[in-house]
């Protein structure tokens, strides 16, 4: 191992983030092999060009800090107008999540979004090439990251297709391990899992970036388990922000107008309340538009059901904290008065932390539960 390298594994056992069972893997596979020559520096810092300043993007390289990989410009060299369509996740976090998979050779993983390859490295290491598959959607990403495999020393099954629908010629797998985070569980992953096995994956709404969920497959074709903590996604970044209000919310259409005095803090911006306002309202996205000036301290946050065209504007101006926020709501769906439903349900339920929720998977829905499967708080077909 080059210096950095034996630096970061040893960093990462001693702060209890790596398992004796993964450290020979993180021994084994260079990360900088699946990174390409343009980085962001770590943790989204400015661009740092190996062939310009060598010694800072090995230092970025293995820093424990997510790098986004710029493919699109000439993948691999990240050169050119292209986007960080993906990311190296941060060193810690991948050993943490690969933990809770609970694998061990003999098992068959089935791996959703390839990504720069260092994950399939890493579960090829520990349980063989022929018992990894990998699907990515990205065709030129998934191409870089069997070059990046190959250079590793390793040949799992990298397919180009979208992850959503599994891999059935390899199935069933032990384990399903999503790096992408889904707003509704594929039941393609639970049917291509066998009874026993596990699903690990980001499950994220709009209005929460995501918790990560760890199912289990029943006998039946159902999974079930619960939250294990915060979300890992590391891929493609979202779209414009504000594209969705733009065709949208026209400024031509009838709406009604009301009042609230319950303000974004928690249905919006509590991790907690936001999670639980998201599992109600699955279809809903949210936006928020700032002031042109910074100095100027009113917002809009707007919610839209595109299925119906409808949509909620909620502008945020301190001066009318006490009198209330003015609310327009247009269309079939009252959308501002379904996000009040659902925040006071939580509140009812005493405020409950993300981590006390959990989620059954069947092929015609999905039940959201706090506490105890039977206790559901929200479904969706």
């Amino acid at each position: 191992m080059i210096p950095a390298h034996r630096r970061l594994v040893a960093r990462l056992a001693v702060d209890g983030d790596l398992s004796p069972d993964w450290r020979g893997a993180f021994e084994a596979v260079p990360r900088h092999l699946f990174l390409p020559d343009v980085i962001d520096g770590g943790g989204g810092g400015l661009p740092v060009d190996r062939r310009d300043d060598e010694t800072r993007w090995w230092e970025a390289a293995y820093a424990d800090l997510p790098v986004a990989a710029r493919v699109g410009g000439g993948v691999g060299d990240g050169r050119g107008p292209g986007h960080p369509v993906t990311a190296s996740p941060a060193p810690s976090g991948l050993a943490r999540v690969l933990d809770l998979l609970q694998v061990s050779p003999g098992m068959r993983v089935l791996e959703i979004g390839t990504g720069t390859g260092y994950g399939a490295a890493l579960l090829s290491h520990r349980l063989g090439d022929d018992a990894v598959t990998s699907v990515e959607i990205d065709f030129a990403l998934a191409e870089s990251a069997r070059v990046s495999l190959m250079a590793a020393g390793f040949a799992p099954l990298v397919v180009s297709g979208d992850g959503k629908y599994g891999w059935a010629a390899r199935a069933p797998f032990d384990r399903v391990f999503s790096c992408v985070a889904v707003r509704r569980v594929p039941y393609a992953w639970v049917a291509q899992t066998q009874p026993g096995g596990r699903v690990l994956t980001t499950w994220a709404n709009s209005f929460h970036e995501g918790v990560l969920v760890d199912l289990e497959v029943g006998a039946y074709g159902t999974a079930r388990g619960p939250v294990v903590g915060g979300g890992h996604a590391w891929v493609r970044p979202a779209q414009d922000p504000l594209s969705l209000v733009d065709t949208y919310v026209r400024a031509d259409a009838e709406f009604s107008v009301t009042r609230t005095r319950l303000g974004p803090e928690e249905p919006i911006r509590d991790p907690h309340g936001s999670f639980a306002v998201g599992v109600r309202m699955p279809t809903v996205v949210h936006r928020t538009r700032f002031a042109e000036d910074p100095a100027d301290p009113r917002y809009t946050v707007y919610l839209i059901d595109p299925h119906t065209w409808s949509w909620a504007s909620w502008h945020i101006d301190p001066e009318f904290k006490e009198e209330g926020y003015e609310v327009r709501q247009h269309g079939p769906r009252r959308l501002f008065h379904e996000l009040e439903a659902a925040h006071e349900l939580w509140v009812e339920a005493g405020r409950p932390e993300r981590t006390r929720f959990g989620l059954t998977v069947a092929f015609d829905h999905q039940l959201v539960w706090l506490d105890d499967p039977h206790a559901v708080f929200a479904s969706s077909r």
